[in-house]
């Protein structure tokens, strides 16, 4: 049995296609807090990611005509905030490590033990925001984000093998992080 989406945003949607100005403020009061936190957490810059944000709705504003309501209206602007939100990195010349540069092989990472992340969040937050941005990128995009290693390889145009090596990296970057700068012994 297929399921069938229901937009809670459909008429306000609509709105917005005809060019409504005060629609298109309250989508915005509505998702710009959430895609904001998004823009910040690739970018790990608050004027960058105010930038971002900015153009991402103004992107999504002339072709929301082209959002077709097979899913959230919120996924889909997402996808878009963090498309420009890479891009926008991509612009600053954000090399990622290759897999093949380091010679490390993933099995060789220890992973972090999910009991190890009971900590407060704003320490965790802290050092998410500490790490190299290659490792932060992948990091945000795959457990923040929701991406899959395939889908973050193709947006960063690196290989999935490249984008599970960085994120077990930033895992184990995060824990010297943690262990260094918050005395966290996990």
């Amino acid at each position: 049995m297929e399921s069938v989406y229901v937009n809670l945003h459909s008429e306000l949607i609509q709105r917005c296609i005809s060019g409504e100005r005060t629609a298109q403020n309250e989508l915005y009061r509505l998702y710009s807090k959430a895609m904001y936190n998004i823009c910040y957490r690739i970018s790990n810059d608050r004027d960058e990611a105010e930038d971002i944000l900015q153009d991402a709705f103004i992107s999504a504003f002339r072709n929301i005509q082209s959002y077709r309501g097979t899913a959230s209206f919120g996924a889909w602007l997402k996808r878009i905030v963090v498309n420009k939100a890479i891009n926008h990195i991509k612009k600053k010349k954000l090399e990622v490590m290759s897999l093949d540069d380091e010679g490390v092989d993933i099995a060789d990472v220890d992973p972090v033990p999910d009991e190890d992340l009971f900590l407060n969040v704003d320490k965790i937050r802290a050092a998410i925001l500490l790490l190299p941005d290659g490792y932060r990128l992948v990091f945000s995009l795959y457990l923040l984000e929701g991406y899959d290693h395939k889908e973050i390889a193709e947006i960063l145009n690196i290989t999935e093998s490249t984008s599970k090596s960085q994120y077990n990296r930033a895992k184990k970057k995060l824990k010297e992080i943690l262990k260094d700068q918050f005395a966290y012994e996990g």
